[in-house]
């Protein structure tokens, strides 16, 4: 191996470990926290060169760390110096941090809160390349008794059915129901669509008994709720 490109011609203060050891994670930069979990490079490229590739090279995204939501892995392994092991490992990574943000935001959920709601879901949607929409159904308390992805694609009002929709929050003995979806732009203002889609659910949720308690729409780490905005 070309001893010019291992971690151990570094000096110590320079080295992902010794300075995690020293220091903390908090310390290490975002090419560093990467180079500690895949661990090694490979013949000619130490892995701190195979980390920063993989999170600004051209070859993968422009995107720095955010990308590891997107990738799967695949596209890892475009990525000289990454094979099937370390795709595995990279993509696991950014599902335990999704899961990680998902368990913090669940200990403030409330479905009469349309803040948490969007922070409880945040990182499941906000990355999405498509639109998807969720329909919570909820109990007499404003407890969650299910959870349905009903359109994936464009939200088009000729495309989500209410009929479909409420079937399902009957079955479930839902009392009320929330619809939830993403917008891949990062930008939560509703379309004209978004609104039609609304107003349908409302006026047949009425019509059975069953209340549209809010619609909102996931951003890139923001949110509109319909109930806040009073668009319902």
């Amino acid at each position: 191996m070309n001893q010019e490109h291992t971690i151990k011609k570094l000096p110590n203060e320079e080295r992902p470990y010794e300075k995690c050891e020293r220091f903390g994670p908090g310390v290490l930069t975002d090419t560093e926290l990467l180079a500690v979990i895949l661990r090694s490079g490979k013949k000619g490229r130490n892995v701190l060169e195979v980390s920063r590739e993989l999170l600004f090279g051209d070859a993968v995204n422009e995107k720095g760390i955010l990308a590891l939501y997107e990738w799967d892995a695949k596209t890892v392994q475009k990525v000289d110096g990454i094979g099937k092991v370390k795709a595995v490992q990279v993509v696991c990574i950014a599902e335990l941090a999704r899961r990680l943000s998902k368990a913090a935001a669940a200990l403030n959920l409330s479905f009469s809160s349309p803040k948490t709601i969007a922070k409880y879901y945040m990182e499941d949607m906000r990355h999405l390349k498509q639109e998807h929409m969720k329909l919570l159904m909820l109990d007499t308390k404003t407890r969650l008794i299910g959870e349905s992805l009903i359109s994936k694609g464009t939200v088009n009002a000729t495309l989500v059915s209410p009929r479909e929709l409420f079937i399902e929050a009957l079955q479930k003995n839902a009392v009320s129901i929330i619809l939830l979806h993403n917008h891949p732009s990062g930008e939560p203002t509703p379309s004209r669509e978004d609104l039609l889609v609304t107003k349908r659910i409302k006026e047949a949720g009425s019509l059975i008994g069953i209340e549209l308690l809010d619609h909102i729409i996931i951003g890139n780490n923001c949110y509109l709720s319909f109930a806040e905005k009073k668009l319902l």
